[in-house]
């Protein structure tokens, strides 16, 4: 990346203090600082390496020396002990000492977010502390006029109060509830007093999907998209939509984080992608979390009244979950070495084949779904698999949207984030531990999304009922009956 030269400004936002032969602090004046707003406009909020800083490092040495930016070590070590101040990570394992080459010594840095530029002793993490960015309001600021359901109505008055009174909020919402729509009004509540927002997600997928959306409800705001290799991952924009990954290089940043699929991997195993979470938010930073199925500790510290939340038992169609069916397939994994299929899965596959039914068969592994595929094949070859390392796993989600291929044969990669009309699926060995309660709730979620078509079915293929499948099935009911009791259904 060139290094740009600038004109600079010159800022009047701090007061100078000098003492008198007496010790008396006396207060006169402001003294003039110069600075440079782009490359204010560059660091404000990040942490970042000097080789991300695309300006002279005379102009960054100038801007130390007058008090706008600030550096600090990227790896601290104490008690003969490392920490990385980027990722937070404090797994002695995962550091290593070289010989540098910079500092002529022996060296640590951290391997636990190598992939986004080595992060040593010597390398120097810099944020910007000088005069705030200031956002211009536009008016309209939100261009968006549909309706919200009322339990979406109540939620986003919640959001709202979050956003006001910066608290911390569980969002607890049903798949198919309209989360994203909730939020519309916090986020214009926010930009209207010029703070500074941040969607945050754990897959690059579900920024690509929210982009868009966010962009023509505020069209008239810099809104940016930001995930590896993206490229507006270098904006400072108001309001911006990010991986959680990318969060590792923010610091202070936001006045407003929203975190989506609080629940979800990686962001729910990983200690690291919740440091970056916090580290990115400023102290006082309203924080919103959004999630179908939060874990038994949010669900803890909400019955405990130590989390607020609000929950959307119901779908904005106002029609129930479908509930999920178990049904005993024998041992499937010995009928499949065996190259056999159990008929009770066959038969569920020919029924959806004979009536143009879209449907998604999730397996417990690749290796399953790979072994597996030639038999189902015989029943349609039009039949595909998508999982993780697939390279044509977005174009395979969209044949089979657009209804050119009958159905897909998946692992747990297509719990969320698909929407696609009268969809219908079933899991096979819905026992095996890879489905949790929120996998399988999330799976279940995939059906009955849409007002023409809200019903659905989902089947738990099984060699032995698991609590996992007794915790999701009880779930979607207490869902449903909550959604009646606050009046939410129409059925």
């Amino acid at each position: 990346m060139e290094r740009q030269e600038t004109v600079w400004l010159i800022s009047n936002d701090r007061e100078s203090k000098s003492m008198t032969k007496e010790g008396c602090k006396l207060k006169h004046s402001s003294i003039p600082r110069p600075f440079s707003p782009e490359l204010q406009n560059h660091l404000s909020g990040r942490h970042l390496l000097s080789s991300e800083i695309p300006f002279s490092e005379a102009m960054i040495v100038e801007h130390l020396k007058n008090g706008h930016i600030s550096h600090t070590s990227g790896v601290q070590s104490g008690n003969g002990k490392f920490t990385c101040l980027r990722c937070g990570n404090k797994d002695q394992a995962m550091f290593h000492t070289i010989p540098c080459k910079v500092c002529n010594r022996d060296c640590a840095y951290c391997r636990s977010c190598i992939m986004m530029g080595r992060v040593s002793e010597c390398a120097r993490l810099y944020q910007w502390i000088g005069p705030g960015l200031l956002y211009a309001i536009p008016d309209p600021v939100m261009c968006w006029d549909g309706k919200l359901s009322d339990g979406q109505k109540t939620a986003s008055q919640r959001a709202v109060g979050a956003v006001n009174e910066k608290e911390e909020l569980l969002v607890w919402a049903v798949c198919g509830a309209g989360k994203t729509e909730v939020l519309f009004p916090a986020i214009k509540t926010a930009l209207l007093a010029g703070k500074r927002i941040c969607l945050a997600t754990p897959r690059t997928d579900v920024v690509l999907e929210l982009s868009p959306r966010l962009k023509k409800a505020f069209p008239k705001i810099d809104v940016a998209a930001l995930y590896g290799g993206s490229a507006e991952r270098h904006k400072s924009s108001q309001l911006i939509i990010s991986t959680t990954h990318q969060l590792f290089r923010f610091i202070e940043a936001f006045d407003v984080i929203i975190v989506d699929e609080v629940d979800a991997f990686p962001y729910s195993a990983d200690d690291s992608l919740q440091y970056a979470v916090n580290k990115a938010k400023k102290s006082s930073a309203a924080t919103i979390y959004l999630t179908a199925t939060p874990s038994k500790r949010m669900q803890r510290l909400y019955r405990s009244g130590k989390l607020k939340a609000v929950t959307i038992p119901a779908r904005y169609h106002r029609q129930p979950i479908p509930v999920p069916e178990m049904k005993w397939c024998g041992n499937w994994r010995k009928k499949f070495l065996d190259k056999k299929m159990p008929p009770v899965i066959s038969r569920w596959v020919s029924e959806r084949l004979r009536q143009n039914i879209p449907f998604l068969l999730f397996f417990p592994s690749i290796q399953v779904l790979e072994q597996v595929m030639p038999l189902f094949q015989t029943l349609s070859p039009t039949l595909k698999i998508v999982h993780s390392q697939h390279p044509e796993r977005k174009e395979r989600v969209l044949a089979l949207r657009k209804g050119e291929v009958p159905g897909l044969l998946t692992t747990t990669i297509l719990e969320r984030g698909v929407t696609i009309e009268r969809l219908e699926v079933a899991v096979i060995g819905s026992e095996h531990e890879v489905f949790s309660e929120s996998a399988l709730v999330q799976i279940a979620g995939r059906v009955g999304r849409s007002l023409a078509h809200p019903c659905g079915t989902i089947t738990f293929f099984h060699y032995g009922k698991s609590k996992a499948m007794i915790e999701a099935i009880h779930h979607i009911r207490m869902m449903n009956e909550a959604a009646l009791k606050r009046g939410l259904l129409d059925a």
